[in-house]
C-alpha cells in the first residue's frame, strides 16, 4: 500500500513543473509558427524554370481565383498555399489589380504580393506604324495592348467617342503620330486616344505650328495631304517636291488626281495600276472627280511625310510620274505635254512587265 504522503509529494512535483512545461510547449509552438511564417514570407517561391524573369499578364476583371489559375498554367509557384496565406494576410486576395508585371525568378511571397498589390506594372513599348485602314490599325494595336481589335474599332468608329478629340471617323488617323510610346498593357481605347492626343500636342510644337501657318492649312489638311505623299513615294528626298505639286494644284483649284485616294476608295490594296475603270468609282475620295483634299487621310503618314508637306518645295511643277526604270523615283513636269511623254515611258515599262 502506497503511503498517502507519496501522492501528495508527486502532486506537488507535478504542480511545480507544470508552468515550465506550458512555457516550454508555448515556446516550441511559437518557434514553429515563427519559422513557418518566416519560410512563407522570406523563402523563394517563384521558379521560372531557368529564366531570370518573365512578364505576367493579369487581364482586367481577374479575381484571386483567376490569378491562381494563371499561376498554375505558368507553373511558377513552388508553394501555392504559402502564397495564398501571405495574400490573405496582406488583403491582396480581394484587391487583384490587372496589368503587366515583371516577375523575377527566386522572388519570395512578400516580394511577389507587394509587387502585384502595388499595381506597379511594366509599361509596353507601343509601336505606331503607318496603317491604311482603321481595321489594320486596330489589329496592330491589339497585339500590343489588352484591348481586342473589335473593341478598339468600335471606339475609333464611334462619333461620340471621337468628339472630345475634335475629330470624326474620317480623320481618326490625324491623332496618330508614328513613333514608339510607353503605355500600360491594360490601357483602354479611350486612354489610348488620350495618350495620342497628348502626343499630338507635343508633336505640333511651336516650330511646326509656324510652318503650318505658312501653308494656310489646318493640321487635319496637312496630315491628309501627307498621307497621299506617303503613298506616292518612299523616297524622303522627293516628298517635298511631290507635296509642292499637290499644293500647286490646290492653289489653282485643280483636281489632285492622286492615285492613292482611288485605291483607298476601292479598299483594294492589290491594285498596282490605276486604270480608267477605277476612276469611275463614286466616292468622296475620288480626287479625279472631286476637287480639293479628300475627307481625311488615306493612311497614317510618317513624320517625314508630314514634315515634307510643312516644308514643301516651291517650284513650278504641276505633274509627276513614276520613272520608267521602276526605281520608285519620279519625273516632274511643268507642262502637260512634258508629263504625257513621261507617262508614256512609264506605261510602256508596265506593259513590258505585263502589269495590268
Amino acid at each position: 500500500m502506497i503511503p498517502a504522503n507519496h501522492y501528495t509529494l508527486s502532486h506537488r512535483r507535478l504542480s511545480y513543473f507544470a508552468p515550465f512545461t506550458v512555457v516550454f510547449i508555448t515556446v516550441l509552438l511559437v518557434g514553429f509558427l515563427s519559422a513557418r511564417l518566416y519560410c512563407y514570407v522570406k523563402t523563394p517561391n517563384v521558379d521560372l524554370k531557368g529564366k531570370r524573369h518573365m512578364y505576367l499578364y493579369i487581364p482586367t476583371g481577374t479575381d484571386f481565383g483567376g490569378l491562381l489559375k494563371i499561376f498554375k498554367e505558368k507553373d511558377m509557384l513552388m508553394n501555392e498555399r504559402s502564397f495564398i496565406y501571405i495574400s490573405q494576410r496582406k488583403h491582396y486576395d480581394s484587391r487583384v489589380k490587372p496589368g503587366r508585371y515583371k516577375i523575377q525568378s527566386g522572388m519570395n511571397n512578400n516580394e511577389l504580393v507587394n509587387l502585384l498589390r502595388s499595381g506597379r506594372q511594366e509599361p509596353v513599348k507601343l509601336n505606331i506604324q503607318s496603317a491604311r485602314t482603321i481595321a489594320e490599325l486596330a489589329g496592330r494595336l491589339s497585339h500590343q495592348v489588352e484591348a481586342d481589335s473589335s473593341s478598339l474599332m468600335k471606339f475609333f468608329l464611334d462619333p461620340a467617342s471621337l468628339k472630345p478629340y475634335g475629330i470624326d471617323t474620317y480623320n481618326v488617323f490625324v491623332l496618330f503620330i508614328p513613333n514608339t510610346y510607353e503605355m500600360f498593357w491594360n490601357t483602354s481605347a479611350m486612354q489610348l486616344l488620350n495618350k495620342m492626343s497628348l502626343e499630338q500636342t507635343i508633336f505640333w510644337n511651336p516650330g511646326r505650328r509656324r510652318l503650318l501657318s505658312s501653308t494656310g492649312m489646318s493640321i487635319e489638311q496637312v496630315v491628309t495631304l501627307a498621307s497621299i505623299v506617303e503613298k506616292e513615294t518612299n523616297k524622303d528626298q522627293e516628298k517635298p517636291d511631290i507635296a509642292g505639286v499637290y499644293i500647286n494644284r490646290l492653289k489653282k483649284k485643280w483636281p489632285l488626281q492622286a492615285d492613292p485616294t482611288i485605291i483607298f476608295a476601292w479598299q483594294d490594296y492589290s491594285i498596282r495600276r490605276v486604270t480608267a475603270r477605277h476612276l469611275k468609282i463614286d466616292s468622296k475620295y475620288n480626287t479625279y472627280t472631286h476637287t480639293g483634299l479628300p475627307p481625311g487621310p488615306v493612311c497614317i503618314p510618317s513624320i517625314s511625310s508630314i514634315d515634307a508637306v510643312l516644308n514643301f518645295r516651291h517650284h513650278g511643277y504641276m505633274y509627276f510620274c513614276a520613272k520608267e526604270d521602276l526605281s520608285g523615283s519620279h519625273n516632274f513636269a511643268a507642262s502637260l505635254a512634258e508629263h504625257n511623254k513621261n507617262a508614256k515611258k512609264y506605261q510602256q515599262a508596265l506593259d513590258r512587265l505585263n502589269i495590268r
